[in-house]
């Protein structure tokens, strides 16, 4: 296992720029509290900056920036991008002007591509805002110093080819590693399996899922397993009526959890012996399932996404997109293989040292942004 840098006294300061706070809780102010912990440990300090469009307008929080930015010369601000961060309806044009405000300050800009992407949908306004995201994105990209990207560089499409400005830096789980991760838990007479779910989608997609969960569930009850299944964080108390009906007749223990904090997160997945992440195909971005790595879990999801990335070296039980019946066969494939549970526990144990965990992501975006003590 990879020692952890003991903290350092800070040698610079950078700014983490947030925009609109998500509810009921904000992944990407999470990525920079995590980040900013462990680029402590190397000697950099992240602040944390919020334009407060959404409360102030825009006017006045550009305003605000203006003046805000005015030490800022010279500086690292890490520009966290996401499309709702700067807009209430996906059309995110506030953000070229907040990228635009720094460059004229004199900050060295690396924009964080958290959607590297436009947002697709099936309503043709939805058509409309990703062709507007596409174009923002590469606006940002041309006037970035540096663009961290979360997606394998091979899987963009609009990158200009040969350009150096890009950097693919993994994303880390956004819940602490536990002392002991991938242990099963301890004195339950039962000895029952636990699966566990964490973060269920939102409606429409929200039944298809559900459905898909329970039949793969009801499979491995079919066999004589005696099973527990744990619904954690967001959207998993709203969807409580719809999960207590499908699991109705099924010979399983239910336990809804809601949103807890992110240590009481960690631990739950962390004495858990599986997790099912369902929410369609698992990709570098998927950050319940960068948390399971994180607490050593065997994981099952759907294939067509993890290929070539790190996410493949991974303790991952992958199965065709939307195939109920291979999804049930491997949960019954990992619960009653021990030595199989074991390896993919040991796998995901690797691959969070190798690549997902924060001091990793920490050493290489210092690396990436010519920082003093990158090689500490």
């Amino acid at each position: 296992m990879a020692s952890t840098p003991k903290a350092s006294a800070p040698s610079e300061s950078w700014i983490a720029l947030l925009g609109r706070r998500d509810e009921p809780t904000d992944g990407v102010e999470d990525y920079c509290t995590f980040l900013g912990e462990a680029l402590a440990r190397r000697g950099v300090e992240l602040n944390h900056v919020r334009v407060e469009w959404n409360e102030k307008g825009w006017f006045n929080a550009l305003r605000w920036l203006w003046g805000e930015s005015r030490r800022w010369c010279g500086k690292w601000v890490l520009l966290q991008y996401t499309a709702l961060g700067w807009s209430r309806r996906g059309f995110p044009v506030g953000v070229l002007a907040v990228q635009s405000i720094l460059r004229r300050r004199g900050a060295r800009v690396a924009v964080v591509f958290h959607e590297p992407f436009g947002l697709v949908g099936h309503r043709w306004i939805y058509g409309m805002r990703s062709t507007f995201q596409e174009r923002t994105v590469r606006r940002l990209y041309r006037g970035a110093t540096k663009a961290i990207i979360l997606e394998p560089l091979a899987k963009i499409p609009w990158l200009p080819k040969g350009d150096s400005k890009a950097i693919f830096i993994p994303i880390g789980g956004n819940v602490p590693e536990p002392p002991q991760r991938g242990e099963p838990p301890a004195g339950c007479e039962d000895q029952r399996k636990t699966i566990v779910v964490f973060c269920v989608d939102y409606p429409p997609y929200r039944k298809r899922e559900l459905e898909e969960i329970s039949h793969a569930v009801r499979f491995a009850a079919s066999i004589g397993l005696k099973l527990r299944i744990i619904f954690i964080g967001k959207g998993s108390m709203e969807a409580k009526n719809e999960i207590d009906h499908v699991f109705e007749k099924i010979p399983v223990e239910v336990l809804n959890l809601g949103i807890r904090n992110a240590a009481e997160v960690s631990r739950t997945l962390a004495e858990s012996d599986v997790m099912l992440c369902v929410r369609g195909k698992i990709y570098p971005r998927r950050g319940s399932a960068i948390a399971g790595i994180a607490c050593g879990l065997p994981i099952i999801g759907y294939a067509g996404a993890a290929e070539g990335t790190p996410l493949a070296e991974a303790g991952l039980q992958l199965v065709p997109y939307g195939d109920k019946q291979a999804l049930g066969a491997a949960l019954v494939r990992v619960l009653s293989d021990e030595s199989l549970s074991q390896e993919l526990r040991q796998r995901s144990m690797q691959a969070q040292q190798k690549y997902f965990s924060w001091d990793a992501i920490a050493k290489k975006l210092m690396e990436s942004l010519n920082a003093k003590q990158a090689s500490a």
